[in-house]
């Protein structure tokens, strides 16, 4: 006789069910199809938590590069004065500033160009 474990095998397939909660068809229904779809789901996320840092960095840059361009300067040029200039500002930061207080920013830059 094979053992099947039975009630350890429903727990396991109520586990997946659960985490496939809100896929549509039978996705969040059928064990097979929720499994395919968790392991997916979590490939995905697994993933784009990576992508996520990425593009982060990209939007920053593309919002500094404006707000320089603005202040006549291109965003290559002012990273290098900002590195020359002792001010240690990341991407983050400075793309938040440029947004919120643009003369922040413009003293930032023009403190930079000085040095």
């Amino acid at each position: 006789m094979r053992v099947k474990g039975g009630p350890q095998g429903h727990l396991r397939h109520k586990k997946i069910l659960k985490l496939a909660k809100g896929q549509r068809g039978s996705k969040h229904l059928l064990f097979r199809r929720a499994n395919e779809a968790m392991l997916k789901a979590l490939w995905y996320s697994f993933r784009d938590r990576r992508t996520r840092k990425r593009d982060l960095r990209k939007l920053w840059i593309a919002r500094i590069n404006a707000a320089a361009r603005i202040n006549g300067i291109s965003y290559s040029r002012l990273v290098f004065a900002l590195r020359k200039a002792n001010i240690d500002l990341n991407r983050k930061m400075l793309a938040d500033i440029a947004v919120r207080d643009p003369q922040a920013f413009t003293a930032i830059v023009t403190q930079a160009k000085s040095a």
